[in-house]
């Protein structure tokens, strides 16, 4: 694993001993973007790589053709995704992520700024820079938060994890190669090819 400390930043006011929330986000005025998980701020990746951006792409366009004629809404990141816990209200939220691809059946948790509330479906891909926080603490907070399906893309391996949420708890369904086709556990009707997916990786 990365050092955690690499991949975090110099907070904006050092004399500030309380969790940072959505309110505080909205005010950082960084060079680059970040991630608040649980009151602590977080770096994002300067620029995905070629092979993420492709991955994203097509797992993108399959799931938009599945979801055009529905009620559930495919976004991209950027794009915010609020997750208050304990009853916290929109402002005072510890975490706001943004994770590469989230699907929202729940129009009412979307608005002009991005999502407030757990998303249905939710797809991290993975980099050297952002794998433990995707790996554990986005793993603990979408589990918490009730995201009911949790996908980690591994391009280096070409596979993908998949896991849902039972009972609170996310169980893992199954780890997909390559050479398979996967299906959402939401969306059971979807078929993906994944070695399209991972073609020329």
């Amino acid at each position: 694993m990365n050092d955690e400390k690499a991949h975090t930043v110099k907070e904006p006011n050092t004399s500030y001993n309380q969790p940072y929330t959505y309110s505080d986000y909205l005010r950082f005025e960084f060079d680059h973007m970040v991630e608040l998980i649980r009151g602590r701020i977080f770096k994002m990746t300067p620029a995905p790589s070629s092979a993420h951006q492709q991955i994203s792409s097509l797992l993108h366009g399959e799931l938009y053709i599945y979801l055009k004629d529905k009620t559930c809404k495919i976004f991209h990141a950027p794009f915010d995704v609020v997750l208050p816990f304990h009853n916290q209200k929109k402002n005072t939220a510890t975490t706001v992520v943004q994770p590469d691809l989230s699907i929202i059946c729940d129009l009412d948790k979307i608005d002009k700024a991005g999502c407030t509330g757990s998303p249905d479906l939710i797809i991290e891909i993975l980099s050297p820079s952002t794998s433990n926080k995707d790996l554990n603490d986005k793993y603990s907070i979408y589990e918490e938060s009730g995201v009911r399906e949790y996908w980690i893309v591994m391009p280096n391996e070409k596979l993908i994890e998949v896991f849902h949420l039972q009972m609170g708890k996310y169980h893992r369904t199954k780890t997909y190669t390559s050479s398979e086709k996967i299906s959402p556990v939401i969306f059971p009707n979807l078929v993906i090819d994944l070695q399209e997916v991972f073609s020329n990786i």
